[in-house]
Formats: structure tokens, C-alpha cells, sequence
């Protein structure tokens, strides 16, 4: 198992050296200062404390809270029965010992509670070295900063991150960050640019170019007073921004001082579904798709049918060179029946098979048949049949999706295809619920796939967005790339955008305009520069949106998008080239293949439910890291603490041993899933400060 997700024992003998070097660095060091200059003689819960008034750039914090898996706690300040915050609510002691029930406080801003309320945080903060938050204020020397140099709309400038925040909890960072222009009639994000005020302790972590001034001005920086740090943001977040998005987890390493309960990992894995098979065409003149919904009897022009899209060998070859020069790989959902009806001397089967160890594989039936209701076609759109006594709906039956599994899995025996046979995706996620039709899944779908040994399967996000399980098997929901899979060349895509995005007065086909709660009229796009010019960007800021939101659920395409102009690969190339933009070298992307996002999200949605029901108990006492599964069953938990911790185990009369490095190293800390028993505890040590 992968470092990521286990801790491996050393091998008995170096298990002894170990332990006899670690008694004696545990003796020595044990005086040490503790590490992130909490207060030392305080057990410190790990768990932040967030006070909100409802505003958005404090649910762009707590957003980025939930990706990670820190636990934090709401006071509401628009309740009327929230609990009042005094000295005992925020502290007491255990064991004797003077205890902080919170490592961080997040504030809306600094007028946010009762003077009372604001004493005892301050008290509080004094005591125990806590950091605070203010989510969001103007400029003025209340917040450690002059008056505004400059106010107002900063969409589509670049940030910088300074030194300083590289070194305190940014240091994932490139240092530039283009901040959102999605729609530039529409303004995003507002500022204040200010300079630390005169005689205080300021530090800016985050400016922005004045405009008209040769100095930035800052919009996150660390005010220092009082024996309290404070964090301040003098520009509006909110968590669906991508820039929000790429400070908020520097934010937490700040607050936190890089200790704290949960795990962060950016993620990015792309399927291309129909491999083998060939796609159906794009008509741009009858607007519609050839042999899907082109009627011949309706549109005679459309006859004679344009050729489908299929992959050639030089299309392999191109898929190959891309893998090794972009640094992640690709999975191939295959469908073996395309190669059989291609015949033995296919060029494009012998070309996939000649690379096939360059590739990853993933069962995607057969035939690629519809394995959800049985469809009724003599209505348009189709509907579920239905037996004709009862009225009961008519499912594909358990043997049908069996066979279309086991095919796919003797097809890549036979070829030397390497697969994950617990590794499902259904033609068009189909057996899965897909409204309006299918409001429940195929009833035959779970027995199929218990019987078949499938324990991941595919679905749609935009429609099945949570994951859950059916029958045995845990569904991966992927995004859906608007790289539409009946197209392969730009002139098509931009056809097809303009149909879909277009009213019909500028010659669309309406749809925007019947479903604005889910859909934009555009102005239509013309010619296929369009497509580098207005597509790729959008397409390729979506999928960076779900990458810098630590998004493990994959995205997919067809094996249409990488044959002929090869359209799939410039919205790539862009999201890998904004990516590095933004990342440092030690924050690479994580590239899973569908099998372990499924453990992924397996294991987020039990530590939520773990942490909810309070069946976790984590504290830092000096050097030491003490997390315990209050659970009656294991759990998988995850915890971030800065390079140079370890594991250390219970042993030798109660001396703590250390057993090796923690976790594995991701931006500027470590992390990691650790399996803890049911009542049992995972400790680190903290490196010396």
C-alpha cells in the first residue's frame, strides 16, 4: 500500500537500533521548547473556533475546513440561543492541566461580538498563543494598517505572495496569483490596498499592484499586538472563486502553525470513455448527431451519414508523447467489442496494444450498451418500457450486465490489458438512477456487480454528485468535460457550442433560453479560432476550479476528443500550465486512478461522520500529537504536521519510541490516512521549533 495511506514498521533488527536511538534522543530532547509556539504548559485541542455573521468570505474558510477534514466549530452571531463566549467556554483544565478547547479563531471582523465576548477571546489568544482570523475589514490602524492607498474592483489583477508568507504557511505556493475575472460585467472581487501603519508590527503576506503607485498594497498580512497575532483580509473571498480557493489552504497552515487534524492533496485524473469503439459525428448542418438523433426521414440532407470518429494509430502515438511530457496519465475506458468488429488486422487494436504498458485501463463494458430501463423509442425523448399486464418498469436483466462486465474483463485477459477488475463504467453511467426517466437505478445493477467482484463504479456528477453505494460497489462521480463526445475537430465543437449556447434568433437551438437557471446565451462564436479563444479557457477554468478545491472525483472525455484535431489535449495542456502557475515544485498533483478516489472519498465520508458524532479526541501537548479513535471501529484518519514529525508507539515501560518519519510529504508539511484502531491512538512528535 502506498505511503499515502499506511505508515510502514521497520524490520525488527533496525526496529531495535531504532528504539535505542530514539531513548535517548526522547531524553535529551525532552526539555526541548515546543515546537509552534503554542503556549507549552497547555494541552491545545485541535479543533478551530468560527464565529460567523453569514458573510462569504468566512464560508470560504470554512470550505476549505471541510475539504481538508478540519474539524471546526459555528457560533452563529444571527442565533439568538448561540452560546455566549467567556473565559470557560473557550478553556478549563484536564487533569490539572490548563486546557484551550480551540488552536485557531476565525473572526468576520473585528467588531464582530460584544466587547466581552471580544476580552475573553483576547484573554484567551494572550494565554494560550491562539491566532485569529479576521475573514474580512477595511483598512484603517485598528487592523495594524494605514488608510487605503487605493479601494475598488481588483478582478483580474495578480497577487503576489511575499516571502514572508512562503515561510509561514504559503510556501506552496509559486507566488503569483491571477485573481477571477469570469464575467468582466460583473464585479467579483473588491479591495483595499494598504501599507502597514506607522509604529506597528504588520507583515504583508499577500499584495496587490496599486494602481498608479509603484508600491502594492496589501490584502492579507499577520498584525502583531498584544501579545496576539491576527491575521487580516482587506479583499472579499468567497469559496467558489479559484484564487479563494488557492490561499484558503495558506490560511489554515497559518492559523494552525501547520498542526491540525485532516489531510490536503490537489488531484487530477481524466478518463476517455469509447476506446476501441468508434464515436457518432456532429452534423453541422442538420444540428444534430449522426446515428444518434439525425433522422433521415426528417432531414434528408443528412444522407449519405458522415463517417463516426474513431482514434488511428498516429492518434496512440500522439496520446503516448503527451502522457510523458504532461506528467500524468490518462485512463482508457475500453470497449473490447470495437476491436472484434474492427477485424484482426485493425491498425488502431495493434497500436493500443503495442503501448499498452504505457496506459492505464478501465472496464467500460463491451458493447457500450444502455443497461439501465429497457428504452421505448416510439416517443421522443425515449422512455422506460414497461410490461404490458403490470405496468411494472422493464429493466435490462442481471445476466445482460454480467455478461457485458465479464466480456470486457476476458477481452483484456486475452490482450495483456492491465485492469482493476473492481473497476466499472457503465455506457452513459447507465443501470444508475438519471432523471427524468430513471429516478431509481437498476435493481439488477448490485447483484450484477456483487456477482462480478465490481466495488467502484462510475457516475455522473453533474447529475449523482455524492458518492454512495449500490449494492457493493462505491460510485466515483466525474465531471463532465464540455469537450462534446461527438466531435473531433474544432469546427465541430464551436458548431456545437453555438447550437447548444445560442437563442434561436441568432440561429441556436434555444436551449439557453428555455433553461436560464442552468444555462447562459452566448453571442454566437465564430470560426474555429473560437475554440482556442473562448472554449479552452472556460473549459479549462472549470477544471482547474475542481483541482484547486482538492476535487479527487475524476473528469471524463471520449476517445473522439483525442483523434483528429485532438481537441481534448489544449484544454489539458492549459489546466497543467495554469496549475504550475500557481504550485510550487512540492505541491505536484495527484494523479489516482479510479480505485483509490473511490478510497478517497470512502474515507472522507466516515472521518465527516467520525468527527460529527464526536468519536475523535486530538490535542498537541508541547512536542506531542495525540489523536484518538473514540470509535468502536477502525477509522482512517487524517492529520498535517510540518516536515521533521514523527510516529512514535507506546512501549518499553511507558517511554515513547519513535518508529519513523510521518506521513508523506506534500507542499511544505507532511500528511497522511492512518488506520487507527477502535479505541486506540496515533501519536506524533513534532520537530523541535
Amino acid at each position: 500500500m502506498s505511503p499515502e495511506y499506511a505508515i510502514s514498521r521497520p524490520p525488527r533488527a533496525r526496529r531495535l537500533l531504532t528504539v535505542a536511538v530514539a531513548v535517548v534522543a526522547l531524553v535529551l530532547g525532552a526539555a526541548a521548547t515546543p515546537a509552534r509556539a503554542y503556549a507549552a504548559d497547555a494541552r491545545i485541542d485541535l479543533k478551530v473556533l468560527v464565529v460567523t455573521d453569514g458573510r462569504a468570505n468566512v464560508e470560504a474558510v470554512t470550505a476549505q475546513f471541510s475539504r481538508e477534514g478540519v474539524p471546526f466549530e459555528v457560533v452563529d452571531t444571527r442565533r439568538a440561543d448561540r452560546p455566549t463566549i467567556t473565559a470557560g467556554y473557550l478553556a478549563d483544565t484536564v487533569g490539572g492541566a490548563p486546557r484551550a478547547k480551540y488552536q485557531a479563531v476565525v473572526l468576520p471582523q473585528e467588531g464582530a461580538l460584544p466587547a466581552a465576548e471580544l476580552a475573553a477571546l483576547d484573554a484567551f489568544e494572550q494565554r494560550f498563543k491562539i491566532r485569529r482570523l479576521l475573514a474580512y475589514t477595511w483598512a484603517h490602524p485598528g487592523v495594524g494598517l494605514d488608510y487605503a492607498r487605493w479601494s475598488g474592483t481588483v478582478d483580474g489583477m495578480t497577487a503576489s505572495v511575499t516571502a514572508a508568507a512562503k515561510s509561514a504557511g504559503f510556501g506552496h505556493l509559486a507566488g503569483a496569483v491571477r485573481l477571477d475575472d469570469v464575467d468582466n460585467t460583473v464585479a467579483e472581487s473588491f479591495a483595499a490596498l494598504a501599507s502597514p501603519a506607522p509604529g506597528v508590527t504588520y507583515t504583508p503576506m499577500v499584495t496587490v499592484p496599486v494602481p498608479g503607485d509603484a508600491a502594492p498594497g496589501s490584502v492579507l498580512g499577520v498584525y502583531a499586538h498584544d501579545g496576539r497575532e491576527e491575521m487580516v483580509l482587506t479583499i472579499s473571498l468567497n469559496q467558489y472563486q479559484n484564487h479563494a480557493r488557492v490561499l484558503a489552504h495558506g490560511i489554515v497552515e497559518w492559523l494552525t502553525r501547520g498542526v491540525h487534524l485532516g489531510q490536503w492533496r490537489n488531484f487530477f485524473s481524466v478518463h476517455v470513455d469509447d476506446v476501441f469503439l468508434p464515436d457518432d459525428r456532429w452534423h453541422q448542418q442538420a444540428n444534430c448527431t449522426v446515428g444518434d438523433d439525425c433522422n433521415p426521414n426528417r432531414d434528408p440532407s443528412v444522407t449519405p451519414y458522415n463517417a463516426p470518429i474513431r482514434m488511428t494509430a498516429a492518434d496512440v502515438d500522439a496520446l503516448v508523447a503527451w502522457q510523458r511530457s504532461a506528467g500524468i496519465k490518462l485512463e482508457m475506458a475500453f470497449n473490447g467489442q470495437g476491436s472484434v468488429d474492427a477485424g484482426a488486422a485493425d491498425p488502431l487494436t495493434a497500436a493500443l496494444l503495442a503501448r499498452k504498458a504505457d496506459l492505464r485501463w478501465l472496464n467500460h463494458t463491451y458493447s457500450h450498451p444502455h443497461l439501465g430501463c429497457v428504452q421505448d423509442f416510439t416517443v421522443s425523448p425515449w422512455r422506460c418500457a414497461t410490461d404490458p399486464t403490470t405496468g411494472a418498469v422493464r429493466y435490462v436483466s442481471e445476466a445482460e450486465i454480467e455478461s457485458q462486465i465479464n466480456q470486457n474483463v476476458a477481452f483484456a485477459r486475452q490482450k495483456g490489458l492491465t485492469i482493476d477488475a473492481q473497476e466499472l463504467v457503465t455506457g452513459e453511467h447507465s443501470g444508475l438512477r438519471s432523471l427524468p426517466q430513471m429516478p431509481v437505478d437498476n435493481p439488477h445493477l448490485g447483484p450484477a456487480m456483487r456477482d462480478t467482484g465490481v466495488r467502484v463504479v462510475a457516475a455522473d456528477a453533474s447529475r449523482d454528485p455524492a458518492t454512495r453505494l449500490v449494492g457493493p460497489a462505491r460510485t466515483v462521480p466525474r465531471h463532465p468535460m464540455n469537450i462534446f463526445y461527438n466531435v473531433a475537430t474544432r469546427a465541430e465543437e464551436v458548431d456545437e457550442y453555438n447550437w447548444i449556447y445560442t437563442s434561436q434568433a441568432d440561429g441556436g437551438s434555444g436551449i439557453c433560453t428555455a433553461n436560464p437557471s442552468t444555462s447562459t446565451c452566448i453571442r454566437p462564436l465564430a470560426g474555429p479560432e473560437a475554440f482556442n479563444d473562448y472554449i479552452v479557457p472556460i473549459e479549462a477554468r472549470i477544471a482547474l476550479s475542481h483541482v484547486v478545491a482538492s476535487d479527487p472525483r475524476p473528469h471524463y472525455a471520449h476517445q473522439s476528443n483525442i483523434a483528429e484535431d485532438r481537441i481534448l489535449y489544449p484544454v489539458l495542456d492549459q489546466v497543467l500550465t495554469r496549475y504550475r502557475e500557481l504550485f510550487a515544485a512540492n505541491t505536484p498533483l495527484v494523479n489516482p486512478r479510479m480505485a483509490a478516489v473511490a478510497e478517497e472519498l470512502r474515507r472522507a465520508d466516515a472521518w465527516r461522520a467520525a468527527v460529527a458524532a464526536g468519536r475523535v479526541e486530538a490535542y498537541l501537548t508541547g512536542r506531542r500529537v495525540t489523536i484518538v479513535n473514540r470509535s468502536t471501529a477502525a477509522l482512517h484518519v487524517p492529520a498535517s504536521a510540518p516536515a521533521g514529525t514523527d510516529v512514535v508507539t507506546l512501549s518499553l515501560l511507558g517511554i515513547e519510541l519513535v518508529t519513523g518519519p510521518y506521513g508523506a510529504a506534500y507542499g511544505t508539511g507532511r500528511s497522511a490516512w492512518t488506520s487507527v484502531g477502535a479505541g486506540a491512538r496515533l501519536l506524533l512528535r513534532l520537530p523541535a521549533a
